[in-house]
């Protein structure tokens, strides 16, 4: 593929931003902080309407059939909104899990609700700081789950949950409704993210993969998942550099406007860099959707968004000065936002080694 959007996808990215920017209120998820177990209604009614949750599921079970590229400019746009729902990103974890999955019967029932939003889906792979423990702590047996899974994304909204248990000391990969489940609300830095601790006890669940296969399949979602938040994150990242760059041509200081100050130069060229790198491992990563270099190329993607927008929204503030930290300017939102998609998919450690085990390990 080429490293540039052809037509239909470059409409994609212009009407997914002009849209949000048109729907998508500061006062809003301002609002939401102060709140747990809630999010942007009016963001996810947008995307559900726009057919983004129809993106990247097959066109057999009701979806646009539309592949990880698409999925990620709207990802991309979603970001620059900070926009105020993890469904996007968790609900097509859940969705590839199925489509790869051995549960046809789940797919026929889920997928279709999922491509509609009439159903919300998340994934509950992690554990404590790791992503994808080598042996999970929840358990399956008998056809039901116990255990608890901690502050799982989209966990206190979700209709079902796509999880990472053991089974006879083997991994399994299974889906439970959460209606049978225990949510706890995790009070947290970005409370519309919906984190929750999801405790099953004997919550029925039916398999969607065994032993290898499920560890493939799970890594292979987590990669998936972690592409889509790159282009979120790069999203953010090339927000925040033109809110800089807009406020250092015009603020002032000693008769000149702070963006004559080398200072100032320096770091915004920087921001530059690391959008452009994001947006670059980015559009590598979509397009290697399938392909035998996806892990490394995912892996890549995750490492550079991370790391520009972690700068950027540092680097905004920096330069926006005493206003930068008010309430009412809200870059704290991307400080946020910054902040939980480092750490939702593991964080760097776990990228950065997962890169260097692609790139010289046995997979090498």
């Amino acid at each position: 593929m080429s490293m540039l959007y052809d037509e239909g996808q470059q409409a994609i990215a212009t009407e997914s931003r002009r849209v949000l920017d048109a729907r998508v209120g500061k006062d809003r998820l301002l609002a939401l902080l102060e709140k747990t177990g809630e999010f942007d209604q009016a963001f996810w009614d947008t995307a559900v309407e726009q057919g983004w949750t129809a993106l990247a599921i097959p066109e057999e079970h009701g979806g646009l059939g539309l592949s990880l590229v698409e999925l990620g400019l709207v990802a991309q746009a979603s970001g620059a909104a900070t926009a105020g729902a993890p469904f996007l990103t968790f609900g097509y974890g859940a969705a590839r899990a199925l489509i790869d999955g051995s549960d046809s019967a789940a797919a026929a029932e889920w997928l279709p609700k999922l491509a509609s939003g009439e159903a919300l889906g998340t994934v509950a792979f992690a554990e404590g700081t790791t992503p994808l423990p080598p042996v999970a702590s929840v358990t399956f047996e008998g056809g039901k789950l116990t255990g608890t899974k901690p502050a799982v994304p989209a966990g206190l909204k979700a209709d079902f949950a796509v999880v990472w248990a053991s089974a006879g000391g083997k991994p399994v990969l299974v889906l439970a409704q959460l209606a049978g489940a225990d949510r706890k609300v995790v009070s947290s830095y970005d409370n519309s993210r919906l984190y929750a601790d999801l405790t099953f006890a004997g919550t029925p669940a039916s398999v969607l993969a065994e032993g290898d296969a499920a560890r493939a399949l799970a890594l292979d979602v987590l990669a998936r998942m972690a592409v889509v938040t790159a282009h979120e994150q790069t999203g953010g990242a090339e927000a925040l550099l033109h809110t800089a760059r807009e406020y250092a041509v015009t603020r002032k200081a000693f008769g000149q406007p702070i963006g004559a100050f080398q200072s100032i130069k320096h770091r915004i060229a920087e921001m530059y860099g690391l959008v452009e790198i994001a947006r670059a491992t980015c559009i590598h990563a979509a397009a290697s959707e399938g392909k035998d270099n996806f892990l490394i190329a995912a892996a890549d993607a995750r490492i550079a968004a991370t790391d520009g927008y972690d700068t950027a929204s540092r680097d905004c503030v920096q330069i926006h000065g005493g206003i930068g930290v008010t309430w009412e300017l809200g870059l704290h939102l991307h400080m946020r936002r910054a902040r939980s998609l480092a750490v939702e998919l593991g964080n760097l450690y776990f990228w950065e080694d997962l890169l260097v085990e692609q790139l010289t390990g046995e997979a090498a």
